[in-house]
């Protein structure tokens, strides 16, 4: 078979069935994940004690009544909140880092245009590829910055503008050139690579997807060169055929088989990779965005590239030179914006409290969250049903893989003062801080929601749909009252919230908070509530500034501290 003709048939039906095989499997095995984890959460980790609510307001004076009070939303000013500014300045340290990158890769696979084609460079053609070749990059941007669907349309609006109007420059040079060649070359350089991204860039198996991937591309590579070694060697085929054969297996069959065994021998190699992948992410070497940016480029690289070949069979590596040049110019940008990034003495972790059964409301509060959160301190949570896939991080996938899923349990108080601990709270290479996810067995969530809490510069807690059903809620708003400042404290609210039971729950729980409540002292002690009216993104700008300036309404009467996070959480 003419290599050029392999080369140009073969690498598209890799890419095209891994992407297929990867949404598949994502969705498989993360539903699966979700089944094991929840029978786990809902097993005991020893033999059941009694537990209770906190208490001890019995015998001691009436405390003053709690006011339950709606917090408006800060007034920007400068200065007004370091962790706002410092999450301003990390992203556009990483936006830019991710600009350069995608410059370089761009530039690389813009040669070959400059090489190939009559006429040599044109500073036309140089620009117009670059900037087509930099839509890997929008797409990075648009995961890195975007927090809404406005976020996003206008991240894609002004690269199709700079688009156009390099289009256009593109046309009054060359009067060959027209409007459709334009647009057929943009969508031939990106269209199916696009579409492929959904594979594995949807929401629903985003955190795992780029892992699946890279075992699938592995795997099906093998199945696709076992096929043509056995083309190649009449010997080899005639083995096959035999054990066709002996299987009771047709032609078709017999083929079926040839690439069965073909994936499974290669999948030992995805799964080496897939480990080696997972202790860079454990030691700290890459973070899960960076993963996901790694497998995009990766995906358009490889895909970009596959056209070229008519050109020379060993073009067909201009893709993989392009991702490297990227991650060269990342890895670079990444060390020296962290070489030059003052250190935290004890990054804020948020703790994000929350009714287990608000499902994907869940999910996109936890995307706004990690959008910008992250990227001035952690996130502690309890795993639920409701984020326990959109939580996932890459080592405890691979756990859960691996056979080791039980390990990521939380079994008791020996075990939980060791992950405490070890709470991760050193930024990754790219300035991201990482989710501090407890799972817990039903006997020990109460304390590890207890020390979390107490552990936390803030806390966050997702009231919407509150009800009496809710009796895990119950005990932890109890708990909050008893044990963590007021003014760390926010509750997210709506119209689906049960408001009066709500405000009994917290009256009678705040008359029940024992002597060493750090709440017991406050003269007009109040219970702050943060009201989402509307789609859920429209509360993404508010709630972040709110949890910049430490959960505080700045109208009220407040302490020194009063208007950003405190710079070391308590312990």
């Amino acid at each position: 078979m003419n290599l050029t003709v392999a080369l140009t048939g073969m690498l598209p039906g890799i890419v095209l069935i891994s992407a297929a095989l990867t949404a598949a499997a994502s969705a498989a095995l993360l539903w699966s994940y979700r089944r094991a984890v929840l029978r786990s959460m809902a097993a005991r980790a020893a033999p059941a004690t009694p537990s209770a609510l906190p208490s001890g307001g019995a015998g001691a004076a009436r405390l003053p009544p709690l006011e339950v009070v709606n917090v408006a939303t800060p007034t920007a000013g400068p200065g007004a909140s370091p962790a706002r500014d410092r999450v301003a300045r990390s992203l556009r340290r990483a936006a830019w880092v991710y600009v350069a990158g995608g410059l370089a890769y761009a530039l690389v696979l813009s040669t070959p245009w400059m090489v190939l084609i009559d006429g040599g460079f044109a500073h036309t053609r140089l620009l117009f590829m670059t900037v087509a070749y930099g839509w890997p990059t929008v797409l990075a941007l648009g995961l890195l910055l975007a927090a809404s669907r406005g976020d996003w349309l206008a991240i894609l609006g002004a690269y199709f503008a700079l688009l156009a109007a390099v289009s256009a420059y593109a046309l009054a040079w060359n009067a060959e050139l027209t409007v459709r060649q334009v647009v057929v070359v943009w969508l031939i350089t990106n269209g199916a690579e696009t579409v492929l991204l959904l594979a594995f860039l949807n929401r629903r198996v985003r955190a795992v997807g780029p892992l699946v991937l890279a075992f699938m591309l592995v795997g099906v590579t093998g199945a696709f060169l076992l096929v043509n070694l056995g083309h190649a060697n009449m010997t080899l085929l005639a083995a096959f055929v035999m054990l066709g054969s002996v299987l009771g297996l047709d032609a078709v069959g017999t083929l079926v088989l040839i690439h069965l065994l073909g994936f499974a021998a290669f999948s030992l190699a995805g799964w080496w990779l897939l480990r080696w992948i997972g202790r860079r992410y454990e030691t700290k070497r890459t973070s899960d965005q960076q993963l996901t940016f790694d497998a995009l480029f990766l995906l358009f690289g490889v895909g970009q590239s596959i056209s070229l070949v008519f050109q020379g069979w060993g073009w067909i590596f201009i893709g993989l030179v392009a991702f490297a040049a990227y991650k060269l110019v990342t890895w670079t940008g990444f060390a020296l914006v962290g070489a030059g990034r003052p250190p935290q003495m004890r990054p804020p972790m948020l703790l994000l409290l929350r009714v287990f059964a608000l499902g994907r409301r869940s999910e996109r509060l936890f995307d706004v969250l990690a959008k910008r959160w992250l990227w001035a301190g952690s996130i502690g949570l309890i795993a639920g049903p409701d984020l326990v896939t959109t939580a996932v991080e890459p080592h405890e996938f691979l756990g859960f893989v691996g056979g080791r899923l039980a390990r990521q349990f939380v079994q008791g108080e020996a075990d939980l003062e060791r992950r405490l601990s070890q709470l991760d709270t050193q930024p990754d290479p790219d300035g991201r801080y990482r989710v501090n996810e407890f799972f817990c067995h039903a006997d020990t969530w109460q304390p590890t929601m207890r020390r979390l809490a107490g552990a936390s510069a803030i806390v966050l807690m997702d009231l919407r749909s509150f009800s009496r059903t809710n009796q895990g809620c119950v005990y932890e708003l109890g708990e909050l009252l008893s044990a963590v400042a007021l003014d760390r404290v926010l509750f997210v609210v709506d119209a689906s919230t049960d408001r009066p039971f709500l405000q009994q729950t917290l009256e009678e729980l705040w008359q029940r908070i024992p002597a060493s409540s750090p709440n017991r002292s406050l003269v007009r002690p109040a219970a702050r509530l943060f009201e989402v009216q509307g789609h859920s993104a429209a509360m993404a700008r508010p709630l972040l500034a709110l949890l910049f300036a430490g959960g505080r309404d700045p109208a009220a009467a407040g302490t020194a501290r009063e208007g950003s996070i405190p710079a070391e959480a308590p312990r």
